[in-house]
């Protein structure tokens, strides 16, 4: 082993403490890696930021604009209005059921499109419905990507891995693969992979918080009134238990009014109607939430229209000064919305929960209102009523106007896609400039809504990925694990390339390990006087099959922040994949690939 590939490994050795230790940022620690290389002169520039040129991270920067729009207008929210109306709230067997109906699509749907706008697409409407009910979404990002990573190995276009392997084996002048060829080791991996998942993530995954989740428990708390209506068809005629508003993370019912007459007790029992008006309280954060649960809508809805257009509202919180005419007033009695242009969603006062509804409190010094407004709100006209006024990071009412356009630009991104018409990079940025020139977002919003961390650390590894198969560390790992296999003869081989690739897939990406494992796997199997094709496929599954870190699959990498979730938290729920892939496919290759 060279200097070079000895410094590599140490290297790589120390990224991987430092991610599992948790004490730095990820993309930090690759970014500091792939330098440290670079100074070593082990890659040169070119090669360590290959990354940033890269489709895969800017991809994902796109991919996130279109989640951003698919969550603000609440396109895929009736898909998980359904599974979360009939789930049995806070059991085991309730969990199970809710994976099940939320698994069994993303896999089914991602071996016939790209893996990675199917898990943008989810990643809003599992997190809405999860805080709405009460969960930790970890208990679900995680799942979702797995089960997008599995269903992707049941055709040849369910995951670029495998078209990676298909020009791979046509380059050596084998026949390329068909269209469900692969499905043959694939499809049994991905129904018992659905299986494990279903019946291992409620006792194997744990609760995290996500940092917008890690929030003081003193938090403001503010008071808001929402209307149930004709849509809300998984609130309407259930109970307060059933329609899953008893167990809402953050925030809480505290009173239904209902032709006139209020309910201050409210019971899990209390079935809810349309027309009924709900009074909330909570911290403001999840306060806002409420506004993306289908069928709920602000009590001062009907003010919106005169507050700006959807696209330039904005919300601030005002805090009510002392002298203010605001004081010992309500709203309606001052008006509001015609003096200062903007719409009060929600109110907090310091010390206490504020009783009656929004629109009869009679306001008070140091009161904190919510406002939405547009460019005719007038804070400075009322700089005396105010001691402050702040913009606050957070979304508007959902844009539902807009659904129907957000969802055929996610129609054509997974048509184009899907037929060859255009490569996921370009439709992938096709969308989000569509969804910014339909003013669905603006671009200040298009911009928030790409994390930067997660695009940074997709491309740093890149970086890692040179360094590995220019130091020669990529020829020395895999001879060292594939050739003590040998002398278990043929099925040996074959383990030791599947093991080969399962390693490095976790240290780079997967198409980099497909890459750079491929040629040894060929070799192997021409100089032992085997058929390449098993072997290639070990390597298409192998690598597509990134379970036990975040790092070695760019699906990972999204929920991986977001989710809150420790490094070691994937090997929890990994391992088990990566055994069942390892049997499935010493049983299954074989079979349907002989290797003589």
């Amino acid at each position: 082993m060279t200097f070079d590939a000895v410094l590599t490994l140490a290297v790589i050795a120390a990224v991987l403490v430092a991610l599992v230790s948790e004490r730095f940022s990820p993309a930090l620690t690759v970014l500091a890696g792939v330098v440290l290389l670079l100074v070593a002169g082990v890659i040169d520039s070119d090669a360590a930021f290959s990354g940033f040129s890269n489709s895969a991270p800017l991809t994902v920067a796109a991919l996130y604009v279109v989640a951003a729009a698919a969550g603000r207008t609440r396109v895929l929210e009736n898909s998980v209005a359904r599974f979360s109306a009939r789930r049995v709230a806070g059991t085991v067997s309730g969990d199970r059921a809710t994976l099940a109906r939320v698994l069994i699509p993303t896999a089914a749907s991602s071996a016939f499109l790209n893996n990675t706008p199917i898990v943008a697409m989810a990643i809003p409407p599992v997190i809405n419905w999860a805080r709405r009910a009460g969960r930790s979404p970890s208990k679900y990002l995680m799942p979702v990507s797995f089960a997008a990573v599995v269903g992707g190995t049941v055709t040849l276009i369910g995951t670029s891995t495998n078209l990676v392997v298909d020009g791979l084996l046509k380059e050596y002048g084998e026949p390329g693969l068909g269209l469900f060829e692969i499905g043959a080791v694939g499809l049994p991996f991905a129904l018992l992979s659905l299986v494990v998942m279903i019946a291992l993530t409620p006792l194997l995954l744990p609760a995290r918080r996500s940092p917008s989740e890690n929030v003081d428990a003193d938090a403001r708390e503010f008071t808001v009134e929402m209307v149930v209506t004709e849509e809300a068809v998984g609130i309407a005629g259930r109970s307060v238990s059933e329609g899953g508003l008893r167990n809402l993370l953050g925030v809480y019912l505290v009173e239904v009014e209902r032709d006139g007459r209020r309910i201050s007790s409210v019971r899990p029992d209390e079935v809810i109607a349309v027309g009924d008006r709900l009074t909330f309280a909570g911290n403001v954060t999840r306060v806002l939430d409420l506004q993306q649960i289908p069928g709920l809508v602000s009590a001062e809805e009907r003010h919106f229209a005169g507050v700006g257009s959807a696209i330039e509202r904005r919300l601030f919180e005002a805090v009510i000064a002392p002298g203010s005419q605001l004081v010992g007033s309500t709203l309606k009695q001052i008006g509001f919305r015609g003096r200062y242009g903007g719409a009060v969603v929600a109110i907090h006062r310091a010390d206490e929960r504020v009783a009656d509804k929004p629109g009869e409190v009679v306001l008070r010094v140091g009161d904190v209102l919510l406002v939405l407004a547009g460019p005719a709100f007038r804070p400075n006209m009322g700089a005396r009523d105010f001691l402050v006024v702040a913009p606050l990071d957070g979304d508007g009412p959902p844009r539902e106007e807009k659904a129907p356009l957000v969802g055929l630009a996610i129609v054509a991104l997974l048509v184009l896609v899907g037929t060859g018409t255009l490569d996921i990079l370009a439709a992938s940025f096709l969308a989000a400039f569509a969804v910014v020139g339909l003013r669905v977002l603006t671009p200040s919003e298009a911009r928030d809504a790409v994390d930067l961390d997660v695009v940074v650390l997709i491309a740093a590894s890149f970086g890692l990925g040179q360094a590995i198969q220019a130091s020669g560390l990529a020829d020395n790992l895999a001879s060292t694990l594939i050739e003590p296999f040998g002398r278990f003869g043929d099925r040996g081989l074959l383990l030791g390339v599947l093991l080969a690739t399962i390693v490095v897939t976790e240290m780079i990406s997967n198409n980099a390990a497909a890459v750079l494992v491929f040629p040894v796997a060929v070799s192997t199997a021409l100089a032992a006087g085997l058929d390449p094709r098993p072997f290639a496929i070990a390597v298409a599954l192998g690598a597509s099959s990134s379970f036990i870190t975040p790092i070695g699959y760019q699906t990972n990498m999204m929920v991986y922040g977001i989710g809150g979730y420790r490094f070691t938290d994937f090997a929890r729920l990994g391992f088990p994949l990566v055994i069942l892939m390892i049997i499935v496919a010493m049983i299954f290759i074989p079979l349907a690939w002989p290797l003589r």
